[in-house]
């Protein structure tokens, strides 16, 4: 089983787009559950256009909102250079994709449940390894924002084995505890943003010395934490689980830190969904993913847990519906306020976006 799944591994995005459409046509779809919950998708791309290899245009975005959550905002997170300039100052190439997304969310969605402030906060990309430079960038970021920039990830997920050779960002070589990506780091409590931190889970001992010499640091850790589960036996599957849960709990301890719950949905997971003969539907998807979802929540408490899409790249595994679908059955059986803390309060804390009535989104000062 091992090898199979490693010969099979290509990587988060294993179906061209194309490819993509086609498998989820097969879907036999479902309807939303308690299509009124509000929800702020905390974590989301955009890039690419019809001729690429890889897209997902807002009107894509718009499509998958359209099967009937009540989507209120979106948290839209950098990613796969989307936007970068392609020229000028290489360490401001970045500036691009921020004036990109800030074009793009000029106007909000039109749902079925009222307006979609897509991108009411902005997580952008910034080089941390250029230590107290970086301050440039962050105030170019700023300007070109709209106001709506909240937090910087400067991806340090780093693998040696077969998910990060399949990782276009993965960094040449470890930069999480180096003394300039520290620098660069101490720059954004001076510009008040938050820290986006992606990084697998055998990295996770390593980030939590990083947040102890940071306390005052927001942080937030990307998709649970990155555990590896892919092309592994299941005695080597148990080891994985049991330092990531241990980690978890260890990283909980400390008050500036939360979590984004998704992601699950990559292959590097190991739940196989990628390779069902159509999308998994959200009972398979909770099933898979509860483990996970309550050690998350057990551990940090639900007001410092908020729920991501991660489309379009967990859309390799399911559909957008059915993804908040599994979210929902996962913790039914939760409070009313535990379960707006994971859907929308903790995001909204998080990255200070307010949403009141019909008015726009926008940040709490």
């Amino acid at each position: 089983m091992t090898n199979h799944e490693l010969l099979r591994y290509r990587g988060s995005m294993p179906r061209s787009t194309n490819a993509l459409q086609q498998w989820h046509s097969l879907s036999p779809g479902e309807a939303p559950l308690e299509p009124d919950l509000p929800i702020v998708d905390s974590h989301h791309h955009l890039f690419g256009s019809e001729t690429d290899h890889h897209y997902y245009r807002k009107s894509d975005l718009q499509q998958d909102i359209a099967g009937g959550h009540n989507i209120v905002a979106t948290v839209y997170t950098e990613g796969l250079r989307s936007g970068w300039k392609p020229n000028g100052d290489a360490h401001l190439r970045p500036v691009g994709e921020v004036e990109m997304i800030a074009r793009e969310s000029r106007a909000p969605l039109k749902t079925s449940h009222g307006p979609c402030y897509i991108a009411a906060g902005i997580v952008a990309h910034a080089d941390l390894t250029l230590g107290s430079r970086v301050s440039e960038v962050l105030e170019a970021h700023q300007s070109a924002s709209n106001g709506k920039l909240r937090g910087i990830r400067h991806q340090a997920a780093y693998d040696e084995g077969p998910v990060g050779r399949f990782s276009s960002a993965m960094p040449k070589s470890p930069i999480l505890g180096s003394p300039s990506y520290e620098d660069g780091l101490k720059e954004l409590g001076k510009h008040g943003l938050s820290f986006d931190a992606w990084v697998y889970h055998h990295q996770l001992g390593e980030f939590i010395r990083l947040v102890d010499r940071f306390p005052e640091q927001p942080t937030v850790l990307n998709h649970v934490g990155g555990l590896i589960m892919v092309g592994k036996s299941e005695s080597e599957r148990a080891e994985s689980f049991s330092q990531w849960r241990a980690a978890i709990f260890e990283l909980a301890k400390r008050p500036n830190v939360s979590v984004k719950i998704g992601g699950m949905g990559m292959a590097m997971f190991g739940f196989g969904f990628e390779d069902y003969l159509r999308p998994a539907s959200s009972e398979h998807l909770a099933n898979g993913w509860k483990p996970l979802i309550e050690i998350c929540i057990e551990a940090f408490g639900t007001t410092r847990c908020m729920f991501e899409s991660n489309f379009p790249v967990d859309k390799h595994s399911c559909g957008y519906t059915e993804l908040w679908n599994a979210f929902k059955i996962c913790t039914h059986s939760m409070s009313p306020d535990e379960r707006s803390d994971l859907f929308f309060h903790s995001a909204c804390r998080f990255y200070r976006i307010s949403i009141t009535g019909d008015s726009d989104a926008a940040a709490s000062n």
